[in-house]
């Protein structure tokens, strides 16, 4: 991959790499390392990429950058969590907006990363399995859990009212 080509991939794909990693981490500044981390592990590799397989590499290297940051930030931050869940209140929402958003932070975090990948940001199930590292069948079944998660839980009433 050239310069150019790496440029272009960066004006076509930060903002959708940025939209995903934030979805799933919800830390501005978090998210924006993870995408500068992804684009200078490309940069490092730029030689030995094609461009036409740029975004998923790019995806790729951003979901592992971003599992990594999460297994390391739940090893610095245990106590800070659990100090804040038992003082904090926690109400009822009646804004599906936010009761989709608590459904998908209940999610195992593999099924929330393959829902994502799916339905927010469009991407096909081999894509999917290439991304994460699971095989397309592996993909459909965290997929179809994931959906009857949220379709259970939305369904409640006494979620949503």
């Amino acid at each position: 991959m050239t310069a150019k080509e790496y440029n272009q991939c960066v004006d076509e794909h930060a903002d959708g790499v940025y939209r995903f990693i934030l979805k799933n981490i919800r830390d501005e500044d978090k998210a924006r390392d993870v995408v500068q981390d992804s684009f200078e592990k490309m940069w490092t590799k730029a030689g030995e990429i094609s461009f036409a397989k740029a975004k998923s590499y790019l995806f790729t290297t951003a979901y592992h950058t971003m599992i990594d940051s999460i297994r390391r930030d739940k090893k610095q931050t245990v106590l800070d969590d659990e100090a804040f869940n038992t003082h904090s209140v926690h109400n009822t929402y009646s804004d599906l907006k936010e009761v989709l958003n608590e459904a998908l932070n209940k999610l195992p975090e593999i099924q929330r990363h393959v829902i994502m990948l799916r339905d927010y940001e469009g991407y096909a199930y081999n894509e999917i399995g290439e991304i994460t590292g699971l095989n397309e069948s592996q993909v459909k079944v965290y997929i179809y859990r994931a959906r009857m998660f949220l379709k259970n839980y939305i369904g409640s009433l006494d979620v949503v009212v």
